[in-house]
């Protein structure tokens, strides 16, 4: 047996894990719960929802336009369907022309997509939205992504993802997109803008980068065989900076990403508070969390994977938390989790 902290609930460990934390014992109290989280959490974060998709490519404004934002359009799509498998239900697409799975980018099918996909989604569910295309502001506060006929304002689409339950994750890749980090910023969200300023409306190059992410191993920083949405904009933001380089030219966009719900967001290369969801958000669905048929094991095992999730957040935030604060809540959830997984085995 061991003991966290001096707390009554004790964890059985077999013989050889608890050697392991015998041998820890002796060192400080956040040596000892570092152990515990390699010994307690038995796989990574399970969201055991499942991921929708709504993907936009706007008014082209001509076909040298057109062509590339279909190419990454249907790359992305392709790589939603092919690589992570999503159900064709579960992925709307809206383009400036209809084609077989194709509705128009009008601002009526974006409404209705958005009423439909708040029928459909519970609070376990994830969204993604993709927005490519073009992008204006005229006074700084407000962008527009233009749209087949009458635009949707950063403030309408904001309005359209309140009611959605479950993480929403909001990538717009336009010109003029940081007003959309303002407006779409709130907990539960990851929103990405192609750019740190409204005044930034010349055409961008992040949508192919961040596109491209998701089928480069490169991305994968740190080496899972999985790509957050946090290495996707790491991947996207290099490749923008590089971009430009090669042209050596001044860059005219830099992306951001807001997940504190401030509406602040932060570059990629630049200190910050925001980046600790995005760091365990994935767009690749988690395996599906096996429920056993024993109907109190399963409510018991899907709380522990739960519990889990918040571990993997809190620990993707423990350079933003303050020591004591982060000691605090990684010890209340390790001795929670400790204690379900005693309650499964009693039950099994």
């Amino acid at each position: 047996m061991i003991h966290v902290h001096g707390n009554p609930e004790s964890v059985a460990l077999p013989g050889n894990q608890l050697d392991t934390c015998r041998a820890t014992l002796s060192g400080s109290p956040v040596r000892l719960l570092g152990a515990l989280v390699a010994l307690l959490v038995f796989a990574s974060a399970a969201h055991a929802g499942e991921r929708y998709a709504l993907i936009v490519t706007g008014a082209a404004g001509g076909d040298q336009y057109a062509a590339k934002y279909t190419q990454w359009r249907t790359a992305f799509a392709s790589t939603l369907r092919e690589k992570f498998h999503y159900a064709p239900e579960r992925i709307v697409v809206l383009a400036e022309s209809e084609s077989e799975g194709v509705q128009k980018a009008t601002r009526e099918n974006v409404q209705r997509a958005f009423l439909d996909l708040r029928k459909r989604l519970n609070k376990d569910d994830q969204l993604l939205v993709l927005l490519i295309g073009h992008g204006t502001s005229l006074d700084g506060e407000e962008a527009k992504f233009n749209l087949v006929g009458p635009d949707l304002t950063a403030t309408e689409w904001a309005d359209l993802i309140k009611p959605i339950p479950g993480r929403v994750i909001f990538v717009n890749t336009t010109g003029a997109s940081f007003p959309f980090l303002r407006k779409m910023a709130g907990r539960g969200r990851v929103v990405l803008t192609a750019t740190d300023s409204a005044a930034q409306q010349f055409e961008t190059v992040f949508a192919e980068y961040f596109v491209k992410a998701f089928d480069d191993v490169a991305a994968d920083l740190d080496k899972n065989n999985r790509v957050s949405v946090w290495e996707a904009f790491t991947y996207a933001s290099a490749g923008v900076r590089q971009w430009f380089e090669q042209k050596g030219q001044l860059p005219t966009e830099r992306p951001l990403l807001d997940d504190t719900g401030a509406g602040v967001g932060r570059e990629a290369l630049n200190p910050g508070t925001d980046g600790a969801v995005a760091r365990v958000t994935y767009l690749e669905p988690d395996a599906a969390l096996a429920l056993p048929a024993d109907t109190a094991v399963a409510v018991l095992v899907k709380r522990r994977a739960e519990l889990e999730t918040q571990l993997e957040e809190l620990k993707a935030r423990k350079e933003s938390t303050p020591p004591d604060q982060y000691d605090a809540e990684l010890e209340k959830l390790l001795i929670e989790i400790a204690r379900i997984s005693v309650q499964i085995r009693a039950k099994s």
